[in-house]
């Protein structure tokens, strides 16, 4: 881990230990080494500050470029050594980017859903988690969080919010490589599928009813 995501990250553990209450399971799924992705959902600008803590290991996130030209949130986001992305084109450079991650043996955090979801439940995932996992060729740690989208509203009322963050096993993909369209879309509902089991039942969104149909 870089000294200075390490200040970062411990400046941010201080901030989250003192505005609110912090819960974490399942580090013990996290890789010790090796390149994997970290797949979550996305409820608030909060979720990646809070994986950051509650990682052991450095992340690398993708940051839409708009944040850039913000001087406060550039200073904070190149301390985190992100992926400057144009999320309104295809942007090739981040691809690289974010394959080189994986490649180098680091971790790459990304949310399947593509942007945060405004109902605080599972939207339908994206294929492009499934695209660079499968190209990279490297293991999945599902990883769900709850509680980030309550924070504006607990600190309104000088509040400590409950956050929780729930890593899960490590899986990989049925087939790694080149993806046709039909298997990208398999994939991405197996990744979208073992966050959802690890959310409680009314963050699962449009994931509830196939998990309930597969424990039925």
């Amino acid at each position: 881990m870089k000294k200075k995501y390490q200040r970062l990250r411990n400046f941010l553990a201080f901030c989250f230990r003192i505005l609110s209450h912090v819960e974490i399971e399942g580090v013990e799924y996290i890789p010790r080494e090796g390149g994997f992705v970290l797949a979550t959902n996305h409820l608030s600008r909060l979720d990646t500050p809070l994986l950051g803590v509650a990682c052991p290991r450095q992340i690398y996130a993708l940051v839409a470029m708009k944040y850039k030209s913000r001087p406060f949130s550039r200073l904070i986001m190149e301390m985190a050594d992100v992926i400057w992305v144009r999320r309104t084109e295809f942007d090739r450079e981040a691809l690289l980017g974010a394959l080189n991650v994986l490649k180098r043996g680091d971790v790459l955090g990304l949310a399947p859903e593509g942007t945060r979801s405004p109902t605080h439940a599972l939207q339908a995932g994206k294929p492009g988690v499934a695209f660079l996992t499968a190209r990279a060729g490297v293991p999945i740690v599902p990883v769900a969080i709850t509680g980030t989208e309550q924070v504006k509203a607990a600190w309104g009322k000088f509040r400590r919010p409950h956050l929780k963050v729930t890593f899960g096993k490590p899986f990989r993909l049925p087939k790694e490589g080149r993806l046709s369209s039909e298997e990208l879309d398999a994939a991405t509902h197996m990744i979208m599928g073992r966050i959802a089991v690890l959310l409680p039942r009314d963050y699962r969104g449009v994931y509830a009813e196939a998990l309930a149909a597969a424990v039925s």
